[in-house]
């Protein structure tokens, strides 16, 4: 029992030490510290600008869209239709190649109503 109490003050201290936020500990205020390995110092990588920009119109039961592609690399796009009735069928075509400065245009229809239209991005 004495061992126990001799050091639960150490334990004590040991644990309030060990929940401490990494910011709050001596070391972490040092400004001329060494980075840790998985932090990246040099050159940021920017992501290459991509993807069509597209508009698509409903009319009834008629989806028609119309995408652009103003950036260099090549997008395939694909129109996905999702229609209202539970027995009319939804439908995605094929994708279509979007070149650089390039607009193609992709048709599709339902049978009654259009509840929601998308078009997918592949590189």
């Amino acid at each position: 029992m004495r061992l126990f109490r001799r050091f639960t003050p150490w334990l004590v201290a040991v644990s309030l030490v060990m929940s401490l936020p990494y910011e709050a500990l001596p070391h972490a205020r040092v400004k001329h510290a060494v980075p840790h390995a998985r932090v990246q110092t040099g050159k940021t990588v920017v992501p290459e600008p991509f993807g069509a920009q597209c508009r698509v119109h409903v009319t009834g039961s008629h989806v028609v869209a119309y995408c652009h592609n103003p950036y260099p690399l090549t997008d395939h796009v694909s129109l996905h239709i999702d229609c209202d009735r539970w027995w009319d069928i939804d439908s995605d075509t094929a994708p279509v190649e979007a070149a650089p400065a390039m607009t193609v245009r992709m048709t599709g229809r339902c049978w009654e109503k259009v509840r929601t239209v998308w078009v997918g991005h592949q590189r």
